[in-house]
């Protein structure tokens, strides 16, 4: 059942099956125009059930709607293609739509991954369990480019759009500063920590990110509206909380190569995590994956700050703390 969290905005949870997140957040911004629709689900009839039946229950017909996505991942991107009409703009940004575009898909993925230390026999059975791997949308729809600062108007509201890199390249946040509404994506999340993932040797995505949390610490916020789980209202606590989380994460990819060098999967095993497992050896694969991106995004971190190094040995790549 939708939830009005504003006059004219309703947030309708979308089942995400099988998913340890549970359902997405998706936003609507109610006019007696065209509406707003902020974000979609994965690509899978349960998904699609829930956000038309919600749609619905408001009045909003979703091949009249419009469309603004937060970033490129599927349980966000992945309904686009099958709900936006044939007049809908979907609004996106550009670094995102890059990768979307670029054609290098789940085998680069595979190569980088096996290139920083995960294991070969066990990578593709990994990367076969990532739900982006199944229920993207298999259309990609003609896209309307935002950069930070544009700003769109759907009801009684005027949304800025604000570039908050770090989850990934392109991510936008919509905020109207009159009604202080934060719709957050997944840049900032409460209860859980949003996934912050290297997959380039020339990106510092957790240093992007720590500059996109001083960024919105700054804005005027009354509400904040995540991709997942509760709403919450004191937005600058939260920022405290998940940079003090990253500190730590630092200091742990830190602390792991005082024995020597490691590569990340390595380091990735080393660390602590919030998952219910005995021990390392005991995750899930498609955990392994994710932990060892974020590994990576702290040993990235940590090598632009000149504390470690990096090393090509034969191909994989290494890392150890510097002379």
């Amino acid at each position: 059942m939708p939830e009005e969290i504003m006059p004219g905005v309703f947030r309708i949870k979308v089942t995400l099956p099988e998913s340890p997140l549970k359902y997405l957040n998706s936003y609507v911004f109610k006019s007696d125009q065209r509406s707003l629709v902020v974000d979609t689900g994965l690509n899978r009839p349960e998904c699609r059930q829930a956000l038309e039946a919600g749609l619905a229950e408001i009045g909003v017909a979703p091949a009249g709607a419009d469309y603004f996505i937060t970033h490129l991942h599927a349980d966000h991107f992945g309904l686009v293609g099958a709900m936006a009409g044939p007049e809908s703009l979907v609004y996106f940004n550009q670094p995102d739509a890059d990768i979307l575009n670029s054609g290098l898909g789940w085998e680069s993925v595979i190569e980088y991954s096996a290139r920083n230390g995960f294991p070969a026999d066990t990578l593709r059975p990994a990367i076969e369990k990532h739900p982006g791997k199944h229920f993207h949308s298999p259309r990609i729809p003609a896209m309307t480019i935002l950069a930070d600062g544009d700003e769109i108007a759907y009801g009684d509201y005027r949304l800025r759009a604000l570039h908050t890199p770090g989850h990934t390249p392109g991510h936008l946040c919509l905020y109207d500063p009159a009604a202080r509404l934060l719709v957050a994506g997944d840049h900032l999340l409460i209860d859980i920590t949003p996934n912050i993932q290297c997959m380039s040797d020339d990106a510092n995505p957790l240093g992007d990110y720590l500059a996109s949390l001083e960024k919105t610490a700054a804005l005027d916020v009354a509400l904040v509206a995540p991709g997942h789980r509760r709403l919450w209202n004191d937005h600058r606590a939260r920022i405290d909380e998940l940079r003090a989380h990253h500190a730590r994460r630092v200091e742990e990819a830190f602390e792991a190569l005082r024995g020597g060098p490691l590569d990340a999967f390595q380091v990735a095993a080393r660390m602590t995590w919030d998952i219910k497992c005995d021990s390392w050896e005991d995750f899930p694969l498609a955990q392994k994956w994710f932990a060892q991106a974020e590994a990576l995004s702290h040993l990235r971190y940590l090598e632009r700050r000149g504390e470690i190094d990096r090393l090509d040995e034969g191909g994989l790549t290494i890392f150890e703390i510097a002379a």
